[in-house]
Parts: C-alpha cells; structure tokens; sequence
C-alpha cells in the first residue's frame, strides 16, 4: 500500500510535512516523495493527518471486566501479596469488549498487565490490539515486573502482611534478598544439579530483574513512595519506571537526578484518595520540562482506553508543549514499554501502525478516518 499525501506527523520531527508512506509486508518501507508501483494499492490522505499508532504505557485492558464479558476481574491476585510469577500473558482476552473502541480511538499498543493489590504483582505484555489470540497480539511477553506502594497494598491486605508504608518496603526487600540469594546459589552450582536449591517459580520469576534484563513497574502516587521506590531499586541495582507519578511535580529535581522514565495519569478522575489529593494536570508539563522521559497513560478501564489522545490533550490544554504531549503517547510511551523498536514513531523499518485523522487527534471533535496494524487497514470510516 502507498499511502499518499498525508500530513505526517511522525513523533520524530517537531514540524510536520507532507509526504508519502510506503507500506511493504507490514513495515513502514518508505516515507516522503515516493513513487507508486503499479502493483501497489494507493490511498489518497490529502486533507488528512497521519500519526503513529497511539500507545498506552500502563493499561489494564483485556484483563479487567468491561460489561460483564469476561468472567471476572483477572488483573489481580488476592491470595499473596508476593506474586512475581504471574504472567499478564495469561490472563490477556482478546475478545475484551473494551478493544475494539480503544482501536477506533488509534490506540493500537499497550501495555497492560496485573494490578496494584500486590507488592510484587507480576509481569506486564506489550499487546497489539488487533488478533484473536494473546499469541498473535503479543510484542513483547513480559516487559517489566508490576510492584506497588501506597494505599493499595495496604489496603488489600490489611490485618493479613500489610499495613503500613514501611511493611510493603520491607516485604519487596525480603523478595529480592531471598531472589539474590537463590540467584548466587543456582550460578554457584553451575551445571550440578544435585547442588541447585530446590525450583522456586517466585525466585525464578525475578531473576530477569535483578539481571536488569526488564525493570521494576512500581505504582507510586505519593512523593514519599515514588523516592521509596527509587531508593530500593538503587539498593539493590535495578532499572525501575515510576507509574502514575501523582506527586512528581513535587520532586522533579530528584526525578530529573534519578533519570527514571515516569508515567503520569490517571489524571481525569476525581481525587479517590488521599495520595491523590495533589493531583493536576501540570504534571507532565513539569516533568517534560525537566528533561524527564514523560508517558501520558488512561490506567485503563479507570479512564476508557480509547480516550488516550485526549488524555494528552488535556496535558496541553495545563501547558504541556503539544509535541511533547504527542511524544507521550507514541514514542515515549514506546520506549517506556520497550517496544520502541517496532512502534511509537513513523520511520522506516518500524511496523506500519498507522493513524489518519481529520484534525488532531487532542482534541474531541477530531475523528480517526482510518487505522491500520501492521500495515492492515483495520479501522475504516469513509
């Protein structure tokens, strides 16, 4: 497919320009004046814009319950509280009745995984949102490991492990003591196996973050739990991400100092909780500003998926440059997830998830004219 004409706006470049996309076995082949084959399907976007797929960083979609189609709510685990060896993978429905709007709105990639009862929760995927199968969707099958401060472990198992700030610390220092432990003691062994402390799932599950191979995914709202947070993780050598970062115009010196990507949001609910009671829409302003990594997320369903762009355009709406706003929802996003090598960004190579709209897509009279996955028109309104 050639795709021609468009006005590109392709998350790279801060000005747009007009241009052609070539699309060749579901990668982006080229971009700018290219020359039609007469073998190839052209669609003509003059009068349209076109942006990368739309990303969210941190989602629940396809395993909460949206109108009673599945049976339950499978994003958490409400028997332990250190549940590292669950996989978002398996719990994933693609037949999610909340997808398919998501994908008319050009959300096109999330992440999305286990929730926040947990201290250690499990792992996140990066999903397409397009396929009958979790096998067919899936780009990346566990990207971080899900931990959880504040309220919500508190919360959930009060009068059972967990009541206060300093227990959920201590509860995923013990986790990863006891995982450094069982790492020394498997590499010590080597390839004798009658010397290998006997399998443990949990153990196992966390020895992909103690390598740095994928980072903790830690909920932190408050200023206190996010430098919580980030203390751990320097204790014990990790790469972490801050999700939601209620409070981080708060401490955006130390942010800026940590060098730790940051996802801000839920921000368009009401204020449920105490830790929430300093929330504003600045947020991602501040911390853009700052030269922190910013991802703009929904936290899907507590705000509907398909509503991510206009999430970035209330970010703007608070002062937050629109190309910043843009890169929180595609590029950035991407990177947070650590897909950035597939999607996020309209270059050559990169997968053809493509978004193409009358206007921007901030803002709510725009409409998405036509959505394409892997280089498939699958969204189309003429």
């Amino acid at each position: 497919m050639l795709i021609r004409n468009a006005m590109i706006y392709d998350a790279v470049r801060r000005e747009p320009y007009k241009g052609d996309i070539l699309i060749r076995d579901g990668k982006i082949a080229a971009i700018g004046t290219v020359k039609a084959d007469a073998s190839e399907e052209v669609l003509d976007a003059e009068g349209l814009r076109a942006y990368p797929g739309f990303v969210d960083a941190h989602s629940h979609i396809g395993l909460d319950d949206y109108g009673g189609t599945q049976a339950g709510m499978d994003y958490n685990e409400m028997n332990d509280i250190v549940s590292p060896q669950l996989r978002g993978l398996d719990s994933y429905y693609p037949q999610d009745a909340a997808i398919p709007k998501a994908l008319e709105a050009g959300v096109t990639t999330v992440g999305t995984g286990p929730g926040s009862a947990n201290v250690l929760g499990g792992t996140f995927i990066a999903v397409k949102l397009w396929g009958n199968s979790v096998d067919k969707a899936v780009i990346h099958p566990g990207f971080a490991m899900k931990c959880a401060f504040g309220e919500n472990p508190k919360r959930c198992y009060a009068g059972k492990s967990d009541s206060c700030r300093m227990s959920t610390a201590a509860i995923l220092r013990e986790a990863l003591f006891n995982a450094q432990d069982y790492l020394a003691r498997k590499e010590a062994a080597g390839d004798d196996v009658t010397k290998r402390p006997k399998f443990d799932m949990k153990m196992e599950a966390l020895i992909p973050v103690l390598k740095k191979e994928i980072p903790l995914k830690a909920h932190a709202h408050r200023a206190d739990d996010i430098l919580t947070a980030i203390r751990i993780a320097k204790e014990f050598d990790l790469k972490i991400t801050i999700e939601h970062t209620t409070e981080g115009h708060i401490i955006v010196d130390e942010l800026a100092e940590a060098g730790v990507p940051v996802c801000v949001g839920p921000s368009a609910t009401h204020a449920s909780k105490l830790e929430l009671l300093n929330k504003t829409w600045s947020t991602p302003k501040v911390l853009a500003e700052a030269g922190i990594p910013v991802s703009i997320i929904t936290d899907a369903p507590v705000i509907p998926e398909e509503y991510l762009p206009l999430m970035a355009g209330l970010a703007v709406k608070a002062g937050m440059d629109p190309f910043e706003a843009l890169k929180a929802i595609t590029i950035n996003a991407a990177r947070h997830i650590g897909v950035a090598d597939r999607v996020g960004s309209l270059e050559v190579g990169k997968d053809a998830d493509i978004v193409l709209t009358d206007g921007c897509p901030m803002v709510s009279s725009t409409r998405v004219r036509k959505v394409l996955v892997d280089g498939i028109v699958r969204v189309s309104e003429e």
